[in-house]
């Protein structure tokens, strides 16, 4: 199918790659015009200096996968095309949006004639090479158009239609507030393990439970990855963890629907914890973010110095 693609960062831009890989045609455009260039000299995507472009360059119903930072950036991108598109075309929203908005601009966008879906995307920076994992919302018709980029860019058993608008994010919502408190299991283990004085092989025993353990996972492969990358102590990365949102939502609807979710909140208020003094776990969790996710991570500096 033929496409466009706003939103050319890490995830967009590989996202490109898969599609195009795929044998699909993507018309790309990002706010940087040299990302717009090179992401678009690859093969079967095009460039287009803006917005307007991309719209002309597209068949009705046209599909736009919008890529962008959730909060404003998002609400930015899908009012400016809402107000180039026709009735009829689809618009895609694949970031981290809150639910909550998510409905409120679909129907927006529905007085209008314009289509939203919301694709709940996990893969980072790993899904052109194993695909995304993607949770999707949105009228049923509209899915069905966009469907065969659905299918290219997740893998086998990979994509799900998993409700009207706003469930795809909503899901995706639940996900991270589920992998919060993963990666804070993982990171209190392995601080114990850290400070036992054993003088523990570290690497080891992530690669080691990840063979017939019942903890075993791919947390756990990229957390082995991470101590051969990083080292044992994990000394260029600070113990800072951020939290872009969906934890906090996780917990707040948690709240609303009165359903104790105490793992969840703990992770969520760790990470808060993090940022105020140095921790090994913290450390675990950064690591492991920045080997999944493509996260940036804070590097420690010599005493005295201020943090990078």
């Amino acid at each position: 199918m033929r496409l466009g693609m706003v939103g050319l960062g890490k995830m967009g831009g590989n996202m490109v790659q898969r599609l195009a890989r795929g044998g699909h045609q993507v018309v790309v455009h990002d706010r940087d015009p040299d990302v717009t260039a090179r992401i678009g000299a690859s093969e079967r995507a095009e460039p287009a200096g803006s917005l307007d472009e991309v719209v002309a360059r597209l068949e009705a119903p046209r599909v736009i996968w919008v890529m962008v930072p959730a909060g404003g950036a998002t609400e930015q991108v899908l009012q400016d095309l809402a107000a180039r598109v026709q009735p009829g075309d689809v618009l895609i929203d694949g970031g981290n949006s809150n639910f909550h908005d998510t409905q409120r601009r679909a129907a927006d966008l529905a007085n209008r004639g314009v289509r939203l879906v919301d694709a709940g995307t996990s893969g980072g920076v790993w899904g052109l090479e194993n695909g995304y994992c993607l949770m999707v919302g949105g009228d049923v018709d509209a899915v069905a158009i966009c469907e065969p980029a659905f299918l290219t860019l997740a893998p086998e058993d990979g994509y799900a239609h998993v409700g009207s608008s706003g469930a795809g994010h909503f899901t995706k919502m639940v996900h991270n507030g589920i992998e919060y408190g993963l990666l804070q299991a993982y990171a209190e283990g392995f601080e114990i393990l850290h400070a036992s004085g054993m003088g523990l092989d570290l690497r080891r025993i992530a690669d080691l439970w990840n063979h017939g353990s019942v903890v075993r996972s791919w947390l756990l492969e990229l957390l082995e990855r991470a101590y051969a990358t990083e080292g044992q102590e994990l000394e260029r990365i600070r113990g800072w963890v951020a939290d872009s949102g969906e934890g906090r939502w996780t917990v707040e609807t948690a709240l609303d629907l009165d359903v104790p979710a105490p793992v969840i909140t703990l992770s969520l208020l760790a990470r808060f914890r993090s940022r105020q003094e140095e921790s090994y776990g913290a450390q675990v969790i950064a690591a492991l973010r920045n080997q999944f996710g493509g996260h940036a991570v804070k590097e420690s500096t010599p005493e005295g110095e201020p943090p990078r």
